[in-house]
C-alpha cells in the first residue's frame, strides 16, 4: 500500500509562488479542513496567530491525481541548485510524438515566462530540441518537456 505524500517548496512569499504554480500545474488552492469557511477561521481554532496567517500556501490537484504542494515562508533565500525538481509535462511527456510535443512544450515556456519564470537553457536530444530547464519566481529549478 503507498502512502499519500505531498511536497512542501521553502519560500519568501508562499502566496505569490502558489500563484504562479497554480498556473502552471493546473493546481487550485486547497481548501480548509471540513467543518472550516475558511483557513481564517481554522487559524483562530488552532490558535495561530495572525502575524503568521500568511506564512505558507498550499496547492491541490482539482482532479485529486497529484500530490499537494505546500509553500512555506522561510527567512533565508534560495542559494543553490534544487537537489529535487518538478518535470511539468506540458508537451504529455516523451511518450508524447516529438511533432506534438515540442509546441505544446513552447507555448507552455512562453506562458510562464508571461508569469515569472525565466528560462534558464534549452536541452536537445538527437540534434532536435528535447525539453527546457527553467526556474520559477523565487528561482526553483523545473523541467518543461
Amino acid at each position: 500500500m503507498s502512502t499519500r505524500w505531498s511536497l512542501t517548496i521553502d519560500c519568501a512569499h508562499p502566496k505569490a509562488l502558489a500563484a504562479f504554480w497554480a498556473l502552471a500545474l493546473g493546481y487550485v488552492e486547497k481548501p480548509p479542513p471540513a467543518g472550516f469557511a475558511g483557513w481564517e477561521e481554522w487559524y483562530a481554532h488552532h490558535g495561530v496567530p495572525e502575524e503568521e496567517w500568511d506564512d505558507g500556501a498550499a496547492l491541490t490537484d482539482p482532479d485529486g491525481a497529484g500530490p499537494d504542494l505546500s509553500f512555506l515562508k522561510v527567512p533565508e533565500p534560495k542559494t543553490v541548485k534544487n537537489r529535487l525538481h518538478l518535470d511539468v509535462q506540458a508537451g504529455g511527456g516523451r511518450a508524447t510524438p516529438w511533432e506534438t510535443r515540442w509546441p505544446r512544450v513552447r507555448e507552455a515556456v512562453l506562458r510562464l515566462t508571461a508569469a515569472g519564470a525565466t528560462v534558464i537553457r534549452e536541452y536537445e536530444l538527437g540534434g532536435r530540441p528535447d525539453h527546457v530547464l527553467m526556474a520559477d519566481p523565487e528561482g526553483h529549478e523545473f523541467c518543461v518537456l
